[in-house]
Formats: C-alpha cells, structure tokens, sequence
C-alpha cells in the first residue's frame, strides 16, 4: 500500500445540519462526509469502512479502494488504525467554456481538418472504423443520435452509462459538443464529416451535472466502470476534457491514479490542458499525470485561409507540472470550433445563444476541451490504421511528427512549457514509425505500486524562469529542445523527496511566475506557417474552473 500522506490538501465542505431542540438523552448526530478511502483493494476497504460504521457509496477498484459517507467520528477512527489512506471528497467542474459569436466565412472544423492532416486520410478511408472512443462528461443529448442519423444517415454505436445515477441526459451541452467533434458523422457544406473519426463506435459516461459540476467520487466511479468494461466494448480511447487544480503530487491523487491504470491498461487517454494560461504551473488534474497526453489549444484567429493567423490561444494552461514534467505534450485546434449541443436542454446553449450558428444545434466554442476532443479523435485514426499500437507509442508517434512553431531563425517562438513538441499533425503520425520517444525513464507499474515515483527534466532558474536539463543534469539550451530531431522533455528520473524548485514552492503556499512576459509575435511553424501574436495578455489570475474564456 502506499506511504500514507501526513495530510491531505483537499477541502471538504461540511453539510450544515437543520436546527433542532436539543434531546435531554442524546445530542444531535454528526453529519456524515464523503471521503475516498484506499486499502490494500477495495474489498479490503470495504470491510474497514463498513468496521467502523461508514456507508460505501461506491466500490473504486481501479484505485483499490472505496467512496463512503464517514461521521467525523468514523473519520478519525479510520485514522487512528493507520490501514487506509483517507481523502476528504471534492467537487470536481468541467473544464472552462468560451463566449463567442459565428463568422460566416468559417467553418471551423474544416479548417481544423486540414491545418493537422485528416481530411487527407479521410481520402484515403482514415475514418476511426472498429475503434472505440469513450468521453467522460456531461453526458449526450438525447437528440443528437437521431440528428446524426437524420442529417448523415448514419447511426452511431453508442453506449451509455451514468456514474452518478441520474438520468442520461445532457443537460450542459458540453459533453455533446466535445463528443461530437470527436465521432460526429455530421457533413458540413464543404462535404467533410465535422467529428475527427466520424465513423469511429462511442462509449459516453455522465459524471457530471448540467452545471458542469461533479465529485472525485463520481468521477472515479465513472472512470472505474470505463476500466471494467474496457475490453467489453474494446475501449482504446478516452477523452477527459475537464481540468481541477492539483492539490498533491500526482502519485496522490486519486483520479490521477486512475487515468494512470487505464494507461497501463492499454487505454489511450488524452486530457485538456486548462484553460488558466498564459502562467507557468497551471496544468490541471488529470492533466498533470505524466504518462498520458495533455493536450493545450491554438486557433486560426479568425483568419483560416491565411497561415500568418494560426497561433497559441491565450488561456492555453502551461507547464512545468510541480514535479517538473512539460506539459501539455501538444496543441491542437481548439479555437471557436463547431459542434453539437441540444438548443432546447443545454444551459450553456440557453444561456449563450450567440455560440448558436445558422443551423440548429450547432455552436461554437472554445477551449482545451476542444482540443483534446480533435487529438482524441486523431489517436482514434491512428489505430485503426495499426491497431497493436500501445499509449506510448500512439503518444510517441503524435509528439514526433508535431510541428513546433519555430522563428524564422528556427529558434521556438513558444517555450516548450507552452506548446510541447508543436502543434499536431494526425497524418504524419499515422504514418510515423517512431518509437520508444515516449514517457522515457518513467515505470508506471512501480509508480502505481508506490515503490517508485519519478520527476521530470524541468529545472528552475534563479531568476524564476524554467528550462530543460539532460540525463546528466546538463541545459539543454533555453527552451528546453533539441534541433537535431531529438526530444528529450517526455523523459524521467526517479523522484529526489528532497527535492523544491530553487524559488523554495511549497504545496499550497503560492509560487511567484515571471508575469510581464510578451507574446511573441511572427513566428513560423517549422512547417511553413506563420504566427501572428499581436496580444500582450495581462498575467492569469487565479479564477474557478468553471469561468468563460475569451472567444479565440
């Protein structure tokens, strides 16, 4: 079992219990809490919870363990024993939305189509046939299936499953929006299906309200029930586009966890990167994990058939992760993209009509989320094109045939803390033979056993600044690549407990970034475009999850 935490940094919010006149025999019980509560596996945990009083809620064995409501008696009893690792519960929001309005000229998935390569593989029959993509959200419109049939003629294999229990509706929009960019055979005027795989088989789980909102149990609950049926439905991938401010290492963190045992499993997982960028230090969970890809989000800018427009989005998250792994990986197309949403349900819809374009249904948004839904559908087209593809190699080989915006000098116009290996480029990737170029040094199984954790090759400088550093602790010059077609930022060492960024970052005590920096502006991707960044971002500040970014 792991080292029990000396403590734990999540919040729980006590539920206030109802005034009543005091009972001369017995005083009022203690409300009970949620908590995750980890044992040797989750029948072990069972029987402890259950030793003590507390209800399960939920049985979690992909993190071997439990969700239970535990009294503040049953609570410290718990902790007294020493057995268990015990989490308070906490709310978990789906990932940042975006206000925006539609421009007649776009056609924003096209766009996204050709700028990374797919619309050529669909020529050449590239469309997701026999892999199963499954999206962790909000759910899916009950309308959307029949819409796809009506406008496409085609009927999408779908399962669905609610991991809170209520109602398989979308009530958001966002979990229909992120799907259908990912599966969607929905043909737009320019003859191209708007979804990346459109004819790829969909697993959608409900693990989040029409508020966005959630819990780490409902979540897990979600994400267990995808690990159990993985080789039913033969899951491959899985989208995660929500983003929670990391509050422990990721070895910790119970989601982070399971993201990680689906990897192991044989599950591509791919998950935004946040939407709190420009500042250093903001991937959020699951989006820390460093086996998995994260994916930041870049945008045409409103000009789609001039390369000068294509640039990073200003709210894209960037890393180092606190233990000191780049990330995002990649970018990919993530500003006002088109997709659905159910105009009569979604609050989002409701609530921001101008997202709505001509046609019924159809929106546009932007953000991270957005972006991991194009790569997610991507990773879908590279297996069906070789299915014995593992998760390191289908990352391996999207990192390796990114396209990294570079100046005309070929020196990054972005750090590698904010673009990773460059944008994506899905038809280089299925053709990539790339190998072993990912999560280079990292053992998952002993990081998941707890007998081994690991750090990255992000170095602080002592002007606060962020670099890369070999094998042997050596720069590797300022932002952290290698020219020689050789990326060495998906590597790891095992963790130094010992370990702070020279600037002495403690957990849950602030960490200063270098807030005036300026965009960069004119730059070209080394495969021939040009970025326009005319923008000088005011520095991030802390904000919820759940806030609107700008249109991008």
């Amino acid at each position: 079992m792991r080292a029990k935490l000396s403590r734990w940094l999540w919040a729980v919010t006590a539920a206030c219990s109802a005034h009543v006149l005091a009972q001369p025999t017995a005083p009022p019980a203690s409300p009970a809490s949620a908590y995750i509560v980890q044992s040797h596996g989750s029948q072990s945990a069972i029987r402890i919870v259950t030793s003590v009083g507390g209800r399960v809620t939920h049985d979690l064995p992909i993190i071997h363990g439990v969700s239970a409501m535990l009294t503040p008696a049953q609570a410290a009893r718990l902790r007294e024993l020493g057995t268990v690792d015990l989490f308070a519960d906490a709310a978990v929001v789906m990932q940042d939305y975006s206000e925006g309005g539609y421009s007649s000229y776009n056609i924003p998935n096209q766009d996204a189509r050709v700028e990374i390569g797919a619309d050529r593989l669909l020529a050449q029959g590239f469309n997701g046939t026999g892999v199963t993509v499954a999206v962790l959200d909000t759910g899916l419109a009950s309308t959307w299936r029949w819409l796809m049939q009506y406008t496409s003629g085609i009927t999408v294999p779908l399962v669905t499953y609610s991991a809170d229990g209520s109602q398989f509706e979308d009530y958001s929009g966002h979990g229909t929006h992120v799907t259908s960019i990912i599966v969607s055979p929905y043909l737009t005027p320019n003859g191209q299906p708007m979804g990346m795989a459109p004819r790829a088989k969909l697993v959608t789980v409900k693990a989040f309200d029409g508020n966005g909102t959630s819990s780490y149990a409902t979540v897990l609950n979600g994400l267990n029930w995808i690990f159990t049926n993985r080789a039913a439905y033969n899951i491959r991938v899985l989208n995660l586009s929500f983003a929670a401010n990391p509050q422990s290492y990721y070895w910790n963190d119970p989601i982070d966890q399971a993201v990680m045992k689906l990897w192991q499993a044989g599950v591509v997982v791919v998950a935004s990167a946040g939407n709190w960028g420009p500042a250093a230090q903001t991937i959020g969970v699951p989006g820390n994990v460093p086996y998995i890809i994260t994916v930041g989000a870049m945008t045409d800018n409103y000009t789609p058939t001039n390369p000068l427009g294509w640039r990073l989005t200003s709210f894209s998250s960037t890393g180092p992760t606190f233990e000191g792994f780049v990330k995002p990986e990649i970018l990919a197309p993530g500003g006002h993209i088109m997709g659905n949403m159910d105009h009569n349900r979604a609050q989002l819809a409701q609530q921001h009509p101008s997202f709505q374009l001509p046609l019924d249904n159809l929106y546009i948004m932007s953000g991270t989320s957005q972006a991991a839904a194009v790569v997610s559908g991507s990773a879908a087209l590279m297996l069906q094109a070789n299915p014995s593809l593992t998760p390191d190699q289908v990352k391996c080989r999207l990192m390796a045939s990114a396209h990294a915006a570079v100046t005309a000098n070929n020196q990054p116009a972005y750090s590698v803390f904010q673009q990773g290996a460059g944008e994506i480029n899905v038809y280089d990737a299925v053709y990539s033979q790339s190998m072993g170029c990912a999560n280079v040094g990292l053992n998952i199984a002993a990081d998941l056993a707890g007998t081994a954790h690991f750090r990255g090759p992000a170095r602080q400088s002592d002007d606060g600044t962020y670099y890369i550093v070999d094998q042997n602790g050596s720069p590797i010059n300022q932002q952290g690549y290698l020219w020689n077609n050789t990326y060495l930022a998906s590597s790891g060492y095992l963790w130094n407990s010992g370990y702070l960024w020279n600037s002495g970052y403690l957990w849950n005590s602030g960490y200063l970034w270098n807030s005036g920096y300026l965009w960069n502006s004119g730059y070209l991707w080394n495969c021939g475009y040009l970025w326009n960044q005319s923008a000088t971002p005011s520095p991030a500040t802390a904000a919820a999850i759940n806030d609107w970014v700008d249109q991008q």
